[in-house]
């Protein structure tokens, strides 16, 4: 599958299972909700303090398993390298995500005050290869 069929997939259905490495190198899987930037990069919402942050802090490779709504049918698979982004930079890229998914907020300074207090940042992760390629 071309990253732009995934990217297109994932735009429309953000629930994923997100897969990062733990230290003794065993998978870490985590229900997260994900959105695609301008740039067709991939956007997660996390606390600094979440494994999923310090594994991608240690080991930045990162996959996901993106499913329709339904859960049967369609789904996509994604892999690549994150980069976390945080306080203060992560801001707007929280405020986009937000809106991505969820559309406006209603009390954008209320966001901003729970994004600080819980001290969120974006997991980016740019995707280097996709599929499935092949079925059944």
């Amino acid at each position: 599958m071309d990253i732009g069929r995934a990217t297109t997939f994932i735009a429309s259905h953000p629930r994923a299972i997100l897969a990062t490495t733990r230290s003794d190198g065993r998978p870490q899987l985590s229900p997260v909700a994900v959105a695609v930037d301008a740039d067709g990069r991939l956007l997660i919402s996390t606390r600094e303090t979440a494994i999923k942050a310090k594994n991608l802090a240690r080991d930045p490779r990162a996959s996901l398993c993106v499913i329709n709504d339904g859960f049967f049918g369609e789904w996509v698979q994604a892999e690549g390298s994150a980069e976390l982004i945080h306080l203060p930079e992560a801001l707007p890229l929280l405020e986009d995500y937000y809106r991505r998914i969820s559309g406006e907020h209603p009390d954008w300074e209320d966001y901003r005050a729970a994004m600080r207090r819980d001290r969120r940042l974006i997991v980016r992760i740019t995707i280097d290869r996709a599929g499935p390629n092949v079925s059944g």
